[in-house]
């Protein structure tokens, strides 16, 4: 018996021993730095090119002014609101700085805005009509960016391209036309969604002030005659744009 207890003690104190040993032979373990996080951020710099599409109303006012060479009233025809499509497309340039995005861009389209009223002064009945089948906008632009997603203000110089037209009721025929390239100013708003690194799609909305002309109408079955007439646009687009350089960038 005492000699099983004192081959016992014997294993015991071997493989404490030897544990012991092992133990001191382990190399310390070492404290490895957890990967630091980096957050992506969206770059807006740079040229852009885009397509637009969307609606237009306008608000054209008539004060016949001058009928066969003599100033008459001056007296109110009427308004009537041209309203119908657009589509067009944009070029600009933006940078940014922090937060904070400038821009210029330059935007024409296509436009088909008609509408049209009956004078108010016309002894044989006859209409007014207004078609808008052009404008274009060259504005400088200040935006406020969420990563990805951009709010802008622009503002800055509006062209219209506009035919008039007047013609009687009962018939139909046609007995003034006129034409005319408008200038006038624009502001608007936009908020843009980056959804790739090169790509952004913006709802936008924009007033555009284009004043009062006077306007000289050619007659065709009628006496000379002249209005002021008195014209402001609203449009709303959808656009697609494509920016060049400025990749995403890793902010740490």
């Amino acid at each position: 018996m005492r000699r099983l207890l004192a081959v016992g003690a014997g294993l015991f104190a071997i493989v404490a021993t030897t544990g012991a040993a092992s133990a001191a032979d382990l190399a310390a373990r070492s404290y490895t730095k957890a990967p630091v996080i980096s957050a992506v951020a969206y770059d807006w710099s740079g040229f852009y090119v885009g397509l637009n599409g969307g609606g237009g109303w306008g608000r054209d006012c008539y004060t016949i002014t001058n009928v066969a060479g003599a100033p008459v009233g001056p007296a109110s025809e009427g308004c009537h609101s041209p309203s119908g499509g657009l589509v067009g497309g944009q070029v600009g340039y933006r940078w940014q700085s922090a937060n904070w995005v400038f821009g210029l861009e330059a935007q024409g389209d296509w436009a088909d805005l008609k509408g049209s009223n009956s004078s108010l002064t016309a002894i044989i009945p006859y209409s007014n009509q207004t078609k808008v089948d052009a404008l274009g906008l060259f504005t400088g632009q200040v935006g406020y960016a969420w990563n990805n997603v951009l709010w802008y203000v622009k503002g800055g110089a509006a062209v219209t391209d506009n035919k008039y037209t007047s013609y009687f009721d009962a018939s139909g025929v046609v007995i003034y036309r006129a034409s005319e390239t408008r200038w006038g100013g624009t502001v608007g708003t936009g908020i843009e969604f980056g959804f790739a690194p090169n790509w952004s799609a913006a709802l936008e909305y924009d007033h555009l002030f284009m004043g009062t002309n006077n306007v000289a109408f050619q007659p065709i079955a009628a006496v000379t005659r002249s209005d002021d007439i008195k014209q402001n646009v609203d449009i709303a687009t959808v656009r697609v744009n494509y920016r060049f350089g400025g990749p995403v960038i890793a902010k740490y």
